[in-house]
């Protein structure tokens, strides 16, 4: 009679080993998901929040000088282009990176570095009156964002109206 009892609690303490490893195992499988949609959630607010600096440029009208202070704040930025194109420049003229835009918007390419090591533009220019790539501080330009396959902005365009 002694070796069933012991033979009860050897078996109800194993029982209950195993259903403790399960219930941990089970709840650290839940953790893991919860961490990798957490995770997936703060890439997407991350995301979210280093293309806000553009919204303000979406299809605004905005100054001459917004312009100028535009392209000294992203002329820049690694993989990244601002065309403008004003009055004395109809083709316009590339600051930073020169991008594909050439393309139809659901072709693959639009919105890529042409050359992702040659910087074009001196901004310098963008203040000479007798400059073809002059920027009137007091004109108008529409402002258009440019955005890749993967709907991340990759430039601006202005066009003075």
């Amino acid at each position: 009679m002694n070796n069933a009892s012991s033979a009860l609690k050897v078996a109800a303490g194993i029982f209950l080993t195993i259903a403790l490893i399960t219930i941990v195992v089970l709840l650290f499988i839940s953790a893991q998901e919860a961490t990798k949609t957490a995770q997936n959630n703060f890439a997407d607010i991350q995301t979210e929040l280093s293309q806000a600096a553009f919204t303000v440029y979406d299809g605004t009208t905005i100054s001459g000088s917004q312009v100028t202070n535009a392209l000294r704040k992203y002329a820049d930025k690694d993989q990244f282009g601002i065309q403008v194109i004003t009055g004395k420049n109809k083709g316009g003229q590339w600051y930073g990176n020169q991008l594909n835009i050439s393309q139809d918007l659901n072709n693959a390419d639009y919105g890529s570095v042409i050359k992702p090591d040659e910087k074009v533009g001196v901004i310098n220019q963008t203040m000479s009156e007798k400059d073809n790539q002059y920027v009137n501080p007091s004109g108008k330009f529409k402002a258009i964002i440019v955005k890749d396959k993967s709907n991340v902005v990759r430039g601006l365009i202005f066009q003075q109206s």
